[in-house]
């Protein structure tokens, strides 16, 4: 385990709203991350440093959704070691849509596109 991805959590009508006023709030980023269908961590105000790892398409970490005392966690898990210096990365998984967003990773393995 490397850190546990916290927020505010949320429902999807919560999300959407929030997401259009930090758009609007000119807030250029927002860190919200959906567990399931219903239910979204927003850790774009009260987060931690979590919020700022960055995509890769060959990342060293991923992030798993887990169950703790009847509460769903993300949780951020290694997939090797990680030295000193080096930069924690996993695989945003965005869904597939037509507008793409671009990645800009550098990985030999480098998908183009974060969806």
């Amino acid at each position: 385990m490397v850190i546990e991805y916290v927020g505010e959590v949320i429902r999807q009508v919560i999300a959407d709203m929030r997401e259009q006023r930090y758009e609007e709030e000119g807030i250029g980023s927002s860190y919200l991350f959906r567990v399931d269908q219903d239910t979204i961590i927003d850790a774009t105000k009260c987060g931690n440093l979590a919020r700022f790892i960055n995509h890769s398409c060959n990342p060293n970490c991923y992030a798993k959704i887990i169950t703790v005392d009847s509460q769903k966690k993300i949780v951020i898990y290694s997939r090797q070691q990680i030295n000193i210096n080096e930069e924690i990365t996993y695989d945003y998984k965005f869904p597939i849509e037509e507008t793409k967003i671009p990645c800009l990773c550098g990985a030999d393995t480098c998908k183009g596109s974060l969806n």
